[in-house]
This record gives structure tokens, C-alpha cells and sequence, in this order.
């Protein structure tokens, strides 16, 4: 099947079927991504009202989650390791177009989103960027470079901000419990 009667396709289910799904049902949204050739790990959670443009382009590693409204334009590759959030109103954009050229010719680039890391609401992230494991990009951050392990990125460029810190419940400060 050619990839634009396979667009075509997507588009009538991802608008119809895939969005009418009650959101218990994250199954059966799973196997028609699956049907369409996402490729899926276990635990997975796509909201209803996620946008994903060609689901043979994309990869979810087991228990991520693209949330409500998640905009996934994956013209080229989107691999999104395991335990990683995506979070709503978020923007993973994989093309672009050459604006130094007349015809404006599209440009591609893959994301990938590396285990643990977490997208907060309204950020994007653009072609050809890396996330790396345990990453956090902040809210409507715009990520236009490769993210270090651990980093927490903010603003738009996006700059690094401090190093993610790691503790247990028992180490949270101001617990009302105690």
C-alpha cells in the first residue's frame, strides 16, 4: 500500500475510531496504532485526543504515555523509551523546511525521547533532537538541541538549567506528615 492511501487511512480511523475510544479502552486505541504499524511496548497510555501523523513511525517503550492533545507530527522516526511522559499540549515535530532554499524543500530529522525522560505541557521538541535518559524539559520549552541524561531544560531556545536531583519519598522537604 502506498504511504499516502496509508495516510489517508490513518486519518479517517485516528479521527473517528481511534478518538471516540473511551479512555479505559487504551487497548483497542493501542492495537489500531498497532494495526497502522506503531510499534508498542506493554503498559502503554495514548490519550484519545493525541494527534500522531504516520503511526509507522513510531515507537513507545513500555508504560510511556502521550497525553491529552499531544501533537506527534512523525514524518520521520519518533522512538519513545521506556517510563517516559509526554505531556499534554505537547509538540514532537520531526519536519521542517529548508528556508533558505525557494522551493522551501521539507526536511526531516528523528526525535527519540530515551528512558524515564519527562516532556511537561506545551513544550516542543524539534528535528533531529535527542532527550536523554531521566531528562526533564520544562513547560513550553522549545528544544532545538540534543538534551544530556538527567538535564532540566527550560525557555525557548531551551537552555540547560540544573542537573536533575534524584531522592526518595523520605527525603521530600516540607512533608506535612512530618
Amino acid at each position: 500500500m502506498g504511504e499516502s492511501l496509508q495516510l489517508m487511512m490513518w486519518r479517517v480511523i485516528g479521527e473517528t475510531v481511534f478518538r471516540v475510544v473511551p479512555t479505559p479502552f487504551a487497548g483497542l486505541r493501542n492495537a489500531l496504532l498497532r494495526l497502522f504499524g506503531a510499534k508498542l511496548g506493554s503498559g502503554v497510555n495514548v490519550h484519545p485526543t493525541c494527534r500522531i501523523y504516520a503511526p509507522w513511525n513510531l515507537t513507545l517503550g513500555d508504560r510511556s504515555c502521550l497525553a491529552a492533545r499531544v501533537d506527534c507530527y512523525c514524518v520521520a522516526e519518533v522512538v519513545i523509551g521506556a517510563d517516559v511522559t509526554v505531556s499534554q499540549d505537547a509538540f514532537l515535530c520531526t519536519a521542517s523546511h529548508d528556508i533558505d532554499r525557494a522551493d522551501r524543500r521539507l526536511v526531516t530529522g528523528p526525535i527519540r525521547i530515551d528512558r524515564g525522560a519527562w516532556v511537561f505541557a506545551r513544550a516542543a521538541i524539534l528535528p533531529g533532537v535527542t532527550v536523554g535518559e531521566g531528562a526533564v524539559v520544562a513547560a513550553c520549552a522549545v528544544v532545538t538541541r540534543d538534551v544530556a541524561c538527567h538535564s532540566v531544560v527550560a525557555g525557548n531556545p531551551a537552555r540547560h538549567v540544573r542537573e536533575r536531583q534524584f531522592r526518595g519519598p523520605s527525603e521530600d522537604q516540607g512533608d506535612e506528615h512530618g
